[in-house]
């Protein structure tokens, strides 16, 4: 029997796992076309291609050694004998004997067909379970010049499945520098992958990085509700900022019900803000959330007192920004001006604000440029509260909101 015939089947049977026609390269039959193949090896052979084609791929394997056990092989028969054990052990999801039958398979390939084996044999590793022989095969097959996108998600996956995760993060980041830089979109599973490398890894400006590419390319309501809801538990992140995470939440549309309406307008209310809770009260009897059922009595008293709260505040004004003036901190300053923005006097809200910014002294500065941001924003001058937000760089969550409303501010253009 030629080894032709045989080194065919082979490349056949391995045609219906490996998605190839049987002119493919993954094979040998040309480079051994006319060496021959004694009956005695060739009929293991033979049956060992009928079981493949069969889906009985364990069963060819023992064929295939049968055929190794016949004494005073020729180096073409040995040949054979790989060939077919690599297509029956690629159905059997038997790497190991994949991976020895290519090595002695390799010098008889050329490096097109290397690759294919190789990719093969790091596919079947991964699908097995075993990351690390997947992420061996993977390295080695772009070592040997493989530029496969089918190898790349096999060596990521591999990668991820081994907790490499500064491997997984290095080389995320380098496809979506790639993709950003030939004027594409990365995909959203890409960034997906990117935000969960760094936050298994701790990498805040990665995470950061890639919490920002999510936003503003698959900017959904529900990617907002899930990056806001994880926000307060992240490490670091202070509790201070409770109403900050909330005026994110109204302004991404993702208030749950009734309760966030109500905590929110209190927040806002203990902070100095009633005109910021009358709104959010509003909101919440406009959208019919608040005022329903048996607590709609309640919803409507909380309203009540938000109005109450802010004639209580008008009459104190004029003492308040006195004493704030007299203050070395520039602090309530900016608080005065930020309510009066939520009031509807932006003109004056905002001399407020720039003039305690200009006083500086700040119990917390970063927290101080990040409500000037939102006293911009809020007043509709977007380009001035980027400003201010890029100048925040706290590390207890202030940082991070000033990130996000500049994201959020970038998608309402």
């Amino acid at each position: 029997m030629k080894l032709k015939t045989l080194a065919g089947a082979a490349v056949g049977a391995a045609a219906l796992v490996f998605g190839i026609g049987p002119q493919g390269q993954i094979g040998i039959q040309q480079a051994v076309a006319q060496e021959s193949v004694r009956p005695e090896v060739g009929k293991h052979l033979k049956d060992a291609s009928a079981l493949i084609k069969g889906g009985k791929y364990k069963e060819a394997l023992a064929k295939v050694r049968d055929a190794e056990g016949v004494a005073g092989r020729t180096p073409a028969e040995n040949n054979a004998i790989e060939g077919m054990r690599f297509s029956a052990a690629m159905g059997a999801n038997d790497p190991d004997s994949m991976a020895r039958a290519f090595e002695a398979l390799k010098p008889k390939l050329g490096a097109a067909q290397q690759l294919q084996y190789m990719e093969a044999v790091g596919g079947t590793y991964l699908r097995a379970g075993n990351a690390p022989k997947a992420l061996e095969w993977a390295n080695k097959y772009f070592a040997a010049g493989g530029t496969s996108a089918t190898m790349k998600t096999v060596q990521q996956q591999a990668q991820f499945k081994s907790g490499d995760m500064t491997a997984v993060l290095r080389d995320t980041l380098a496809e979506v520098q790639a993709d950003e830089k030939a004027g594409k979109a990365p995909t959203q599973d890409k960034l997906n992958l990117l935000l969960y490398a760094a936050q298994k890894k701790g990498d805040g400006a990665a995470e950061a990085l890639a919490t920002e590419k999510l936003l503003n390319y698959y900017p959904r309501k529900e990617l907002w509700a899930q990056i806001l809801g994880s926000l307060p538990s992240k490490k670091g992140f202070s509790p201070r900022f409770g109403l900050d995470v909330y005026r994110l939440k109204l302004a991404t549309g993702n208030m749950r019900g009734a309760d966030d309406y109500m905590e929110m307008a209190q927040l806002a209310a203990q902070a100095g803000f009633p005109e910021e809770g009358k709104k959010i009260v509003e909101q919440g009897l406009a959208a019919n959330v608040l005022g329903q059922g048996a607590e709609g009595a309640r919803h409507k008293r909380l309203l009540d007192l938000m109005v109450k709260k802010i004639a209580e505040g008008k009459a104190a004004q004029a003492e308040a920004e006195k004493a704030a003036n007299e203050s070395k901190s520039g602090d309530e300053l900016v608080k005065l001006g930020l309510a009066q923005v939520f009031g509807g006097d932006k003109t004056s809200g905002l001399k407020l604000v720039e003039a305690g910014v200009s006083k500086g002294n700040f119990k917390r500065a970063d927290d101080t440029r990040l409500y000037q941001g939102l006293a911009y924003y809020s007043a509709g001058d977007a380009s001035k509260a980027q400003g201010a937000w890029r100048a925040v760089k706290g590390t207890d969550g202030s940082g991070e909101l000033a990130r996000l409303w500049s994201i959020h501010a970038r998608s309402k253009k």
